[in-house]
């Protein structure tokens, strides 16, 4: 397991089949990982409190997911000096291009790294990255994970160019 460990916050339940790819990788990672429900809007207290508090928490990093106004990882990133990695989540109007621009339309000193909407795997692996600065093992653990992601291509290369170029 990592040094250091991640939260995963989301606003509401319904941005669990999203968060759930970040989950994942994180396990697959050996990152602890805390996975909460908080909103910016309905529950601000509670939110800015978990900000507040996750440094000394021993968290190193928090990831937030959000739709439509998407201002969580926003508000939880002016109450910490932790790496705050927004995922813009897909909602029903705008395709999640309004959760994107509210997620990485930041005021200059509060700073919130964003991934792709939806992007929930890239912002484990981005935390992961951020922790592996001090976590060697971590850092192995990534290496690995890129050599194998490589071999996996270089696999499709050689089927794809054996099937075609005959």
């Amino acid at each position: 397991m990592s040094k250091k460990k991640v939260a995963v916050v989301m606003g509401a339940e319904s941005d669990l089949p999203v968060v759930k790819k970040a989950v994942e990788k994180l396990d697959e990672l050996g990152v602890e990982r805390t996975v909460r429900v908080l909103s910016a809007h309905r529950t601000p207290e509670e939110a800015c409190a978990f900000a507040r508090e996750a440094k000394e928490q021993g968290y190193g990093a928090i990831i937030c997911a959000a739709g439509k106004a998407a201002h969580l990882a926003g508000v939880m990133a002016g109450h910490t000096t932790l790496p705050v990695i927004g995922i813009p989540v897909k909602g029903s109007f705008l395709d999640g291009l309004d959760a994107l621009l509210a997620t990485v339309q930041m005021p200059a000193g509060i700073p919130v790294a964003t991934v792709a909407v939806d992007g929930a795997a890239n912002a484990a692996i981005l935390a992961a990255q951020m922790l592996a600065l001090s976590d060697p093992e971590l850092d192995r653990r990534l290496t690995q994970m890129r050599a194998e992601m490589t071999a996996a291509v270089l696999e499709s290369d050689r089927r794809v160019e054996a099937q075609f170029n005959q």
